[in-house]
């Protein structure tokens, strides 16, 4: 099993994009998508998957694609400035399996005006 640091920002009680899972074959093609578990949830707010269509270019040997994805979001809660974070387990068809460790800045230098 692999254990993968990540890290992102955004604005307080606001959807931020935290991953993106998807499978593509060497053809380019969508394969089976990944099963995905929440492992460790965040203190401060909620994960949540949502299903959609991932477009790329120039990914791998693939130039352009349109693929089935799960996308994952994080939302604090609304009073909460910080530093949040998640673990999320990842397992693909082939047999491989990543911990991804997500940390998340919430509300940090956003939103404020500059005088």
């Amino acid at each position: 099993m692999t254990t993968v640091e990540r890290s992102t920002k955004g604005p307080t009680a606001k959807s931020i994009r935290i991953g993106i899972y998807l499978n593509v074959q060497a053809d380019c093609t969508s394969g089976i998508l990944p099963a995905i578990r929440l492992v460790a949830a965040p203190a401060n707010g909620t994960i949540s998957i949502k299903r959609g269509k991932v477009t790329a270019t120039n990914y791998k040997q693939c130039l352009a694609l349109e693929v089935p994805g799960f996308i994952a979001f994080y939302q604090s809660r609304p009073d909460f400035v910080g530093t949040d974070m998640a673990i999320i387990e990842v397992k693909y068809p082939q047999g491989r399996t990543e911990l991804q460790r997500i940390t998340i800045n919430v509300g940090t230098g956003s939103g404020e005006q500059k005088i």
